[in-house]
């Protein structure tokens, strides 16, 4: 059995003037599905308590209802992140603490509802593949899968742990398995981080392939692994390091290359320039993780973003600390490393 939550202790007692000035409600909300309240509520009432501790709320419940108690403002929050999380419960998703804190960091977005559920009307943001469905954890992410769905290039800049590689894999996934395009081809520069590994035995693909496991994991994650394996032999699946592009072109395929700070900026121009008819490419990388000899001066993405930023087809998403979707610490991680950088 796991370990009963607790709820926040308020670290102060606001004065009485304050308390007059901070506007009070009370929501109540119920639910039709009651097969789903179990994984709403969490076990020992945990998802509860954790939006009550986030939000700033006092949330109590009495069988398929909930009463909500706290500053106006809190309370509609709470009410809103709870009805997309049972939404979600509804449509068949998964419902864990980073999918919740990640609802509860949107729902603080002024366009929090037309980020969860599209506008207009429109069907929600989201990327079915055989294995899960992945939705947007933070406003970037949800303008990142539109582009992902909309435009030809797309550079995606930022941190680790915001989901660039991740997303762009499972929308090449979801394309391959409706047949929008034909093969998927994933690719990194084969440069250490600040080691050297010296002599790796084994044929060519045992040489490579600890440089391209992150690509791997991504994909045995959004594919059964049998799926994987055959599309692999196949060829439907490449996995191969950049240098393995050149002289080719890439038609009827979606292209990630990953690690992209790593690139010259030969490498990316010959990369970029393998661009065929029906497809869709997506850059990913950190600029601010270079691990080429003689640093971001000599990095292939930065030099194609700001080269390319303004032509028409071409996309660019910039992720920040606070859209990290792992867990909160690393966003913490981020932001004390590039502040002391700074």
């Amino acid at each position: 059995m796991g370990r009963k939550p607790t709820r926040a202790t308020p670290a102060f007692s606001p004065s009485p003037l304050l308390q007059r000035a901070v506007r009070r409600a009370q929501v109540d909300m119920s639910f039709d599905n009651q097969s789903l309240l179990v994984p709403l509520f969490g076990q020992f009432d945990a998802n509860l308590v954790q939006v009550e501790n986030r939000v700033g709320v006092f949330i109590s419940a009495r069988g398929d209802k909930l009463h909500i108690e706290g500053p106006e403002d809190n309370v509609a929050r709470a009410r809103d992140v709870l009805k997309t999380m049972y939404d979600r419960l509804a449509m068949g998703q998964d419902l864990d603490a980073g999918a919740i804190e990640s609802l509860i960091a949107m729902s603080n977005e002024p366009t929090f509802e037309g980020i969860v559920n599209a506008d207009d009307g429109a069907p929600p943001i989201m990327i079915r593949t055989r294995r899960k469905t992945i939705v947007p954890r933070s406003a970037m992410q949800a303008s990142y899968m539109r582009q992902l769905a909309r435009d030809d290039i797309i550079f995606a800049l930022g941190p680790a742990g915001t989901g660039k590689t991740y997303v762009a894999v499972a929308q090449a996934v979801s394309q391959l398995i409706t047949g929008s395009v034909q093969r998927l081809i994933l690719s990194r520069p084969a440069v250490e981080a600040g080691e050297k590994l010296g002599f790796l035995p084994g044929d060519m693909k045992d040489k490579v392939d600890p440089y391209l496991r992150p690509l791997y994991d991504a994909l045995y994650d959004c594919m059964p692994p049998e799926q994987v394996e055959r599309r692999l032999a196949s060829g439907e699946i490449e996995i191969a390091p950049i240098a393995f592009m050149r002289g080719r072109t890439l038609a009827d395929s979606f292209i990630i290359l990953d690690e992209a700070q790593n690139t010259t900026r030969e490498q990316m121009k010959m990369f970029l320039t393998r661009f065929g008819q029906n497809s869709r490419m997506v850059v990913c990388g950190d600029p601010k993780q270079v691990d080429i000899p003689g640093g971001d001066r000599h990095s292939g993405l930065a030099d194609a973003v700001a080269r390319l930023e303004d032509v028409e087809g071409i996309a660019v998403t910039r992720f920040t600390s606070a859209d990290v979707v792992r867990h909160p610490i690393v966003g913490r991680i981020v932001e004390a490393y590039e502040g002391k950088d700074a």
